[in-house]
């Protein structure tokens, strides 16, 4: 495929934005490659500006769940963009879609809306600090929560793809008050209670891990985090800024049978757009300015362009959307398995609902450090071939995979087809050194 108008409209972005890209996964370093500039995209199909096509397994990481341009969220922006793009004041969209959220996600009685799911973990952090008066937080190696100080201890998603285990810049102290366990086991977290049983405010965690690549939790793990929390008098965080919505019509609440004391949002709830939001008991939330002493406040939080795209999206999803995922995903993966066990290629794929990872390694596949032991090399070669049949992945071995209920059987044979060609030259590739 050729690409010289990406090529060079990245030799123009790199000349006025650090690294050519606003956010870092986007730069292919980690594939040893450019980025790809976009302009058109429907259902599951991009295509570049040079009018190259593409089949997309990104899907703007994640919410683009009916695929790209779903005309019922095409139609709510044209109609709300005809009226106003924002007031920085209330409006009933607002209102109508922290309905939509607390209808389907039981654990929540209150929302607040905010701009981006770092703005929403980073004020999840500060109301359990808050909640609790205490300073330690739990995360988990390889989750990503964002970009603020605190959350950037063993990182996932571009801090692995960039090979950065810690950002300068962030204070000693502020890093000190992180806690960072390996995901799916519990035996740390007690450990880390039994230390400070009096100093850790909160459990944050990603039930389905999706920035260190699509890890699900093993049997009992969130069920054990809400016991622990429970019984030390600290609050449960599900970070689902990117599962929320994307797994099940209830979340991962529903789907584990675990009710955490905050839930973060993101992604879909905004169609597509930029969005956030962190909601709980009314307990908890009551501790927000204006009702609490606890500070948060957001400008354009509750656009109504982000809100109504976000409506339009939730009103058209129902369980039956994801038990066509759920079908759509496992043909793709078990057909991906197949063709690369047929080439002796070793992979372990991990799936979840409508997300799935694809790691050059033996499985399984349960925490940062299995992760970690892929062969980087050899998914930086199939990457490159699929890219060059026109099939887009995520540019990172570490990050997640993502289906849309546009992707009919035809693509994903489309898909299919062009990776037993990719696989074929592993073969040869590995032959040859």
């Amino acid at each position: 495929m050729q690409r010289q108008k990406s090529k060079k409209l990245f030799a123009k972005a790199k000349e006025i934005i650090p690294g050519g890209v606003n956010s870092p996964v986007r730069a292919f370093k980690n594939v040893a490659g450019e980025p790809i500039f976009f302009q058109d995209g429907s259902g599951p199909i991009l295509q570049d500006v040079d009018g190259n096509r593409y089949i997309d397994y990104v899907g703007s990481w994640g919410p683009m769940i009916f695929g790209h341009s779903y005309k019922p969220v095409i139609k709510a922006i044209q109609k709300q963009a005809n009226i106003a793009i924002g007031f920085g004041a209330p409006t009933e969209l607002e209102t109508e879609l922290a309905e939509l959220v607390i209808e389907r996600l039981p654990s929540i009685e209150k929302l607040r809306l905010v701009n981006s799911g770092t703005e929403a973990t980073m004020s999840a952090i500060r109301l359990a600090r808050g909640h609790t008066n205490r300073d330690l937080i739990i995360k988990f190696a390889g989750c990503y929560h964002g970009h603020s100080d605190g959350l950037l201890s063993d990182a996932g998603s571009g801090m692995l793809t960039l090979g950065i285990p810690n950002s300068p810049g962030i204070p000693t102290q502020v890093a000190e008050s992180t806690l960072t366990l390996p995901f799916n086991d519990l035996t740390a977290v007690q450990q880390a209670f039994d230390l400070y049983p009096q100093d850790i405010a909160a459990v944050i965690v990603e039930p389905i891990a999706g920035n260190m690549g699509c890890i699900p939790p093993k049997e009992g793990f969130l069920q054990g985090l809400r016991e622990l929390t429970s019984t030390n008098k600290a609050v449960l965080i599900f970070d689902k800024v990117m599962t929320g919505f994307r797994v099940s019509w209830g979340g991962a609440q529903t789907l584990y049978d675990v009710k955490p004391d905050i839930t973060t949002l993101g992604k879909i709830i905004g169609g597509g757009l930029p969005v956030g939001a962190f909601g709980g008991s009314s307990e908890i939330m009551d501790n927000i300015a204006p009702v609490g002493e606890i500070y948060q406040a957001g400008t354009l939080s509750g656009n109504p362009l982000s809100t109504s795209a976000g409506i339009a999206m939730l009103k058209n999803l129902n369980s039956a959307s994801y038990v066509t995922l759920t079908e759509l995903t496992g043909y793709l993966c078990s057909e991906l398995q197949q063709i690369a066990d047929n080439h002796e290629i070793n992979i372990t794929i991990n799936r979840a609902c409508g997300m799935f990872s694809i790691f050059f390694s033996d499985g399984p596949i349960e925490q940062y450090s299995d992760v970690m032991k892929s062969d980087t090399a050899l998914f930086n070669s199939f990457f490159h071939s699929m890219l060059n049949q026109g099939i887009y992945l995520a540019p990172s071995p570490f990050e997640s995979g993502f289906i849309s209920l546009s992707h009919n059987k035809e693509i994903l044979k489309e898909t299919l087809r062009a990776a037993k060609t990719a696989f074929a030259g592993l073969v040869k590739l590995q032959k040859a050194t």
